[in-house]
């Protein structure tokens, strides 16, 4: 059956199926993806802002890869970290910032306007900064932060008070900069054009109609909200775009909403959606929980304080079973003494002992993961 004859699901589904078919459309069920850098491009853009969570991620959709492998992604260029949306760092495929920056960073720029302002940024204090910096670094050079901010700084452009990484976030929006290859837990800064020599063009309607379509078939199912949240782009504008995709996704109505999702995400209701005994360790700030707005469907309501304490925005590493958010967990030491200690939501009986069980064998390989 074709994509356009198959235009509704009506099978009827529950939260926690939601939760798995998320689960495998994002590479979170077996089998997973080759490599580091064809999960990344699967995924369009994946939360970075912590840079270990980012690179257990993008390991835990990669088998058998180690932490080597992810850090090689990004020193090779073969993965890129930038603020292409929200003001938070991403993990992109090289050849996709450039056009998703055209999209979103003008917007993006607009919003921080007042706290520019309160930095006392103005066009001509980047345009300072964007020569102080390309002087550092081009011809194949590199920088670390403290280096690009003393070159800032030179520049009689102060860094205090974050004006430095305000600074560095618009030269990086604008696609002047952009982070490169590891330096320890610090990446490197280079010259975008440099890092990125070759980047695909699109224009605004067609980009964010491939931006939407991506991001149905890696994230669905997900609801128009969802994705302009996520992509910062206004929701006349998402209309728009879905409605040039849609032939090539399926609509699931689930509580009085339309969402989307691939057509091999939405086969999974006919053929049986795996992932029921899953349980799964993910990083702080996964996709699987921070990519939709509407975060109820797979966190409890009443425990999404558990999770994000206090509202600060900072999230903690996730226990998910069966497309559930069901704990939290911590790692405790370091190196070969590391522990990974579960904390679910029911403090009385824990996790189930399959559950436990198949929770050991995530932190054994978390761990593995690290070394």
């Amino acid at each position: 059956m074709g994509v356009g004859e198959r235009t509704k699901v009506r099978t009827r589904v529950t939260r926690h199926v939601i939760g798995r078919l998320r689960l495998a459309a994002q590479g979170l069920l077996p089998p997973g993806f080759d490599s580091p850098p064809e999960a990344v491009r699967w995924m369009t853009a994946m939360q970075a802002q912590d840079l270990q969570a980012a690179l257990w991620a993008v390991g835990l959709r990669v088998p058998n890869a180690g932490v080597d492998a992810v850090r090689s992604a990004l020193d090779e260029g073969l993965v890129v970290r930038s603020w292409p949306m929200r003001g938070t760092l991403h993990l992109l495929a090289p050849e996709d910032l450039r056009w998703i920056l055209d999209i979103t960073a003008d917007r993006l720029l607009r919003g921080m306007g007042g706290r520019h302002r309160e930095l006392e940024i103005a066009a001509r204090d980047v345009d300072v900064a964007r020569e102080a910096a390309l002087e550092l670094v081009s011809g194949g050079g590199a920088a670390t932060r403290q280096e690009l901010f003393a070159a800032f700084e030179a520049a009689g452009q102060s860094t205090n008070g974050q004006r430095g990484i305000h600074l560095l976030g618009v030269l990086c929006q604008r696609a002047w900069l952009v982070q490169g290859p590891l330096a320890g837990n610090q990446q490197l800064i280079k010259a975008f054009d440099e890092w990125i020599p070759k980047s695909r063009e699109l224009d605004r309607s067609e980009g964010i109609a491939e931006l939407v379509l991506r991001y149905m078939l890696s994230h669905g199912p997900a609801t128009e909200r969802d994705f302009a949240w996520w992509s910062g782009t206004p929701v006349t504008e998402v209309r728009s775009a879905l409605a040039a995709v849609k032939d090539q996704l399926v609509e699931l109505e689930f509580e009085g909403a339309s969402y989307w999702m691939a057509p091999a995400t939405a086969a999974l209701l006919d053929d049986g959606v795996p992932g029921q005994r899953s349980v799964l360790a993910l990083p702080g700030f996964d996709e699987f929980l921070l990519g939709y707005t509407d975060r109820s469907l797979v966190l409890p309501p009443e425990h999404a304080q558990k999770v994000v304490p206090g509202g600060n925005g900072m999230f903690k590493r996730t226990i998910v079973a069966g497309g559930e958010v069901v704990g939290t967990w911590a790692r405790k030491g370091s190196g070969r003494t590391a522990a990974v200690v579960p904390e679910p939501f029911d403090t009385v009986n824990g996790l189930r002992p399959a559950a436990q069980k198949s929770f050991e064998l995530q932190a054994a390989r978390y761990v593995k993961f690290l070394r």
